[in-house]
């Protein structure tokens, strides 16, 4: 049987910029300065007047073969296996000062976080897991107001948004299968 994927989705046509999604996040798991779960980029391209500028929300895509996992020496990072969200044992974890922080070196998405303490325990987006037992979108999701995120079974997602695995300033890795869609933006002009 195969086992349901939770996963986003992100429409890059809808996104503003705005941050709602990361200061949400960030007031959610009451997280550090340093810290972010949730990382918006935007990126400029042409000159005025034909300017065509596109921003980025992403935090852990809950890869099919997270590679975090993978390199972890104390197997502190887990995929669960009811919905293949990937979690972290804090009571596991070493610390950045101890292993090295080589989850965060592998990871082509910057989603592993640690903060400024001594030996920092690696945290990072769990799909607000408190909201999904309360059948909630995650914070992100509910925050963002162009409505540019949602998630749930990947499978759901697909057959209501597409299958689109790419977007510009997304580099998708077919060996560790991120679990997010897109609807890209695209310019209306030649830039």
């Amino acid at each position: 049987m195969k086992r349901e994927q939770i996963g986003f989705y992100f429409n890059q046509s809808r996104c503003i910029g705005c941050y709602t999604c990361t200061i949400a996040c960030k007031d959610w798991h009451n997280l550090e300065l340093e810290v972010n779960w949730r990382i918006v980029t935007t990126k400029e391209q042409g000159k005025f007047p034909n300017l065509f500028v596109t921003h980025l929300s992403l935090s852990c895509n809950h890869c099919t073969n997270p590679i975090c996992a993978t390199v972890c020496p104390n197997n502190a990072i887990t995929k669960r296996e009811e919905d293949g969200i990937v979690v972290v044992d804090l009571k596991k974890c070493l610390g950045k000062d101890k292993c090295g922080a080589v989850c965060k070196n592998v990871c082509p998405y910057s989603s592993p976080q640690f903060g400024t303490e001594e030996n920092a325990r690696m945290q990072k987006c769990d799909l607000c897991l408190d909201r999904w037992v309360e059948n909630k979108k995650p914070i992100c999701v509910e925050a963002c107001p162009m409505r540019a995120l949602d998630a749930g079974p990947l499978d759901q997602l697909k057959t209501k948004y597409g299958n689109i695995k790419k977007v510009d300033g997304f580099f998708y890795s077919t060996k560790i299968d991120p679990s997010i869609i897109f609807n890209p933006k695209t310019p209306s002009k030649e830039i």
